[in-house]
């Protein structure tokens, strides 16, 4: 039937204020992915939804300019190679100077439009400069997801123009609009909860508190970050927050799925030898997904955490059996 026990405990729970919330990437863990020199795109290696690595590259694109600095860059180091080899006592110090300086400024060329130094070692190592085409990889700088990839193959881009998100989604921020004189009350790092069904719970912790007050609501962000990306939650997603406005106390809780209402009164399910018998209780305050427990269960009892509604279903149907 799907029935598991445990024991009964004591759990932390704190007094929390709840109010709805906008979930957002990360922005400490998000990426833009932009040309520093106007280019045509040339083809795509990575598409919105992939999962990508640091280093990867993501975009191939190719540049007039980026052509020009890179046929420099052949040039000038094989002059420097040239004059290295003949050495000092041979070439005059002021051939010698410019050669190595040019070659400096012609590397630090190419690393500013945007080729990386693996791309520009790969482009020297080989040495022909008929491979001075202007193509170019633009890399992920970091590991995550594509979030957005707001281009087309053929089109020409600017510097800066965005062309891909990379964002790590294993942080997202949730972002809470509070009453200044509430906002007051929460301390960065305070535990909170989010939610989209107001069933399924995912933890966070304040991280920020905005410093400036929202000119239309007159309310304060208070920024949570979340500590997994198991509650399927969505940049833009609106949600439910619950913000602990104190450390807690510690007191007896249960899964709120083990207390059910049967005819009135709130019960668990105790084991008792080979049966299963419901316990009324009395509950106190509840929070996410625990119950407090006030009276009726004692620390240690071992009492159903899923299937309880099952086994109440099971019991309406004898009682009704016994009526008849």
């Amino acid at each position: 039937m799907g029935i598991l026990t445990q024991t009964v405990t004591t759990r932390l729970l704190a007094d929390e204020v709840v109010a709805p919330a906008e979930v957002t990437v990360n922005l400490y863990r998000t990426a833009e992915v932009t040309p520093r020199i106007t280019a045509q795109i040339i083809h795509r290696h990575a598409r919105m939804g992939e999962r990508v690595k640091k280093g990867e590259g993501l975009i191939t694109l190719s540049s007039v300019e980026m052509a020009d600095a890179q046929g420099e860059l052949l040039i000038a180091s094989r002059e420097w190679r040239r004059v290295k080899q003949l050495g000092r006592k041979v070439v005059s110090e002021k051939r010698y100077v410019a050669a190595q300086v040019n070659r400096q400024q012609a590397y630090a060329k190419v690393l500013a439009f945007g080729m990386t130094e693996a791309q520009v070692e790969a482009l020297l190592k080989q040495g022909d400069v008929s491979r001075a085409t202007g193509t170019f990889d633009l890399i992920s700088t970091q590991a995550g997801t594509v979030i957005s990839d707001n281009f087309v193959i053929g089109r020409v881009v600017e510097p800066g123009q965005v062309l891909m998100e990379i964002s790590d989604e294993s942080r997202l921020w949730v972002e809470a609009h509070l009453e200044a004189e509430v906002a007051s009350r929460i301390k960065i790092g305070a535990p909170a909860r989010i939610s989209s069904d107001e069933q399924q719970w995912v933890n966070g912790k304040v991280v920020q508190i905005h410093r400036r007050m929202d000119e239309t609501t007159r309310t304060l962000a208070v920024r949570i970050e979340l500590e997994s990306d198991e509650g399927g939650l969505r940049p833009g997603q609106f949600v439910k927050s619950a913000i602990a406005l104190t450390a807690g106390k510690s007191v007896m809780a249960v899964p709120s799925e083990a207390v059910i209402l049967l005819q009135g009164d709130y019960v668990v399910f105790k084991p008792e030898g080979e049966e299963i018998h419901p316990t009324p209780v009395e509950r106190g305050v509840t929070r996410g997904n625990w119950t407090e427990i006030k009276a009726g269960l004692a620390l240690g009892d071992e009492i159903v955490t899923q299937g309880a509604y099952v086994l109440k279903s099971m019991l309406l149907k004898s009682m009704i059996g016994d009526s008849d």
